[in-house]
């Protein structure tokens, strides 16, 4: 399918009525309540690449406190000084793997993801207009790489795994490509996405 049909579709899909998703999804009983959740912000910039519309992922780098070595989009919390969660998602995309915000075009926003981490996460999905190479924050960022649309919108390439996390176990989505493990809240706002997108 060529990228205009894919984005019209991706648009019109954000503006139909989605769920919230959450990494309690599938495991429910593990929620805690009254908690207060931070604003924060990813974007699932769509970047053209030989391979078709692929989306910017990063690996966290593994000196990290938080989720060394995890599969992640660009993002992180909303600052003070960011207009909203989509400035948010753009000045992190920037800083982290070097991406011009004017060179991406807003397509729209997901609804919340709710972390195990406490944040309030909001997706928001941008289409990248000029050619793109990234150029990692090495501090935060060990690598960036893309990852085909098609691959990410196809429900069957998702599975349900299960690890023993503080002394339980908790199941969680995977969407794997090629060497790189993508799971947690980074797959389940991708699944997110292609139950949206269809």
């Amino acid at each position: 399918m060529a990228t205009p049909e894919i984005l019209d579709r991706v648009v019109r899909a954000l503006g139909a009525p989605g769920p919230e998703s959450s990494d309690f999804d599938l495991n429910p009983a593990f929620r805690p309540e009254g908690r207060v959740l931070r604003p924060a912000a990813v974007l699932i910039a769509l970047a053209e690449r030989p391979q078709g519309l692929s989306v910017v992922l990063t690996k966290r780098a593994s000196g990290l406190k938080h989720h060394p070595g995890q599969i992640a989009f660009p993002g992180g919390k909303v600052d003070a000084t960011d207009a909203d969660p989509t400035a948010a998602a753009l000045r992190e995309a920037h800083e982290e793997v070097g991406l011009p915000p004017a060179s991406v075009r807003v397509l729209g926003t997901m609804a919340t993801h709710e972390t195990v981490t406490g944040f309030n996460v909001t997706p928001v999905l941008g289409h990248v207009r000029d050619a793109f190479a990234p150029v990692v924050e090495a501090g935060e960022v060990e690598e960036a790489f893309f990852v085909p649309l098609s691959h990410l919108l196809e429900p069957a390439n998702y599975s349900i795994q299960r690890r023993r996390w503080l002394g339980q176990w908790r199941a969680y989505y995977t969407v794997p490509w090629g060497p790189y493990y993508i799971w947690g809240a980074t797959a389940r706002m991708l699944r997110a996405l292609a139950a949206r997108v269809g």
